[in-house]
């Protein structure tokens, strides 16, 4: 399950692992890990080179990313839903992921697209400029991700979809780093493959 919070100008994604917060006022983002109580404090707009290890910035540099809408529409849940077809291929693997997205949803889709979007993927899917302008084509917030991934003679597929969007007073600490964690200056290559 991810939890996800968005205000006019702050953000929080948590994961079982991890917690990305973006605060656009302070131009800060936190990376937090959960398992190990650890969180990097990186200075918005991101320099990949300056937090994450030399080997995934590199990969960062050689992914190839497409978005294409395929003019499809299809109701996910409450919400009516444009198709849009992703590729994306880096080292040895390749990607290709269905995305459902939705612009009636109760907040500005757009406003989010342009601001927390990119700092996001950037963070969570390790994408360089290019990628991330590319992503930008999704017009909509993003309802249902279908994934299929084929790496080394294998592949694997999953998906996930948005069950509720509400509207609610975040509660306390939301947007903060849990006390106790320790500041780390940037990501290792273990702390990344989590």
């Amino acid at each position: 399950v991810i939890h996800m919070w968005m205000g006019s100008d702050k953000m929080m994604v948590e994961m079982p692992q991890q917690k990305i917060v973006i605060d656009l006022g302070k131009n800060v983002m936190f990376w937090i890990n959960h398992r190990d109580k650890y969180y990097v404090e990186m200075t918005l707009p991101l320099d990949p080179e300056k937090y994450f290890p030399a080997q995934m910035v590199q990969m960062m540099k050689n992914v190839k990313l497409t978005v294409a809408s395929t003019g499809e529409k299809q109701t996910v849940g409450e919400w009516e839903c444009e198709g849009y077809e992703m590729s994306m291929s880096f080292m040895m693997m390749n990607m290709k992921q269905t995305i459902w997205a939705s612009q009636d949803v109760p907040f500005d889709w757009k406003d989010y697209s342009e601001k927390m979007l990119p700092k996001l993927t950037q963070a969570t899917m390790y994408l360089g400029e290019e990628s991330v302008k590319e992503l930008m084509k999704i017009q909509g917030f993003q309802i249902k991700t279908e994934v299929s991934m084929e790496a080394m003679g294998n592949e694997a597929k999953s998906w996930q979809e948005v069950q509720e969007i509400v509207k609610q007073t975040p509660p306390d600490g939301t947007y903060a780093v849990p006390e106790g964690y320790t500041k780390k200056d940037k990501l290792d290559e273990r702390d990344i493959q989590r």
